[in-house]
């Protein structure tokens, strides 16, 4: 049977969030109590909270919206690249060696243990360069466990914008420590968000079963 491993951030109270972002918040507004038969809650987060997608929209005034992205780039046959080593900016030399000729989705793993208890400024992001390789090969979508693919002092977005060149999707914020490297299913389609700029997923990949 084929293994499932989750690979998303629990949305809850203290998620760290983008400094000056929205903090995640839950509230019950009916209780399962004193003849309430349902308990229902409300929550508050950001767009960009935990695991995320951006839409073309988060960096392109004419982008496309969440709910008008294709699922398809979220689903199908992907790559997990540990790059570990990689500092400051994952640039093409920390994955060409590890990069197959054609692949349609790429993961890459920066952290040695995710950091959910607190926020990180210094987190790895990937060079626009190392983008216009994966494209060349012809990935559709680039994913990170760090909270972007780009600095967080960055106000250029230059791999933001070798995405939206190239037509790329973006997942960021994923949980990779208790992957091994190596050839998965990938499984994390955003939310039908109405006109909006990103959205939390629940990240899946599922083991690849070989003949």
């Amino acid at each position: 049977m084929s293994r499932i491993w989750d690979i998303s951030q629990t949305l809850r109270t203290g998620l760290p969030v983008w400094p000056g972002d929205t903090e995640y918040q839950a509230n019950r507004t009916w209780v399962l109590e004193g003849g309430c038969p349902v308990n229902v809650a409300r929550v508050t987060f950001s767009t960009h909270s935990g695991s995320h997608a951006d839409a073309p929209l988060h960096y392109d005034p004419q982008g496309l919206a969440m709910d008008e992205v294709a699922l398809d780039t979220y689903i199908g046959p992907c790559l997990l690249l540990d790059v570990r080593h990689a500092r400051g900016l994952v640039e093409p030399a920390d994955i060409e060696a590890q990069l197959p000729a054609k692949v349609e989705r790429v993961l890459l793993r920066t952290y040695a243990q995710f950091p959910h208890q607190q926020w990180h400024s210094d987190f790895v992001a990937i060079a626009a360069a190392t983008i216009d390789l994966l494209a060349s090969r012809g990935a559709r979508l680039i994913g990170i466990d760090s909270p972007s693919i780009d600095p967080e002092q960055s106000k250029t977005l230059d791999a933001h914008h070798a995405v939206r060149r190239h037509g790329m999707a973006i997942l960021e914020g994923l949980v990779l420590d208790d992957v091994p490297a190596g050839l998965y299913e990938l499984i994390a389609p955003p939310l039908k968000l109405s006109g909006l700029d990103a959205s939390p997923v629940r990240a899946l990949l599922r083991s690849i079963e070989r003949d």
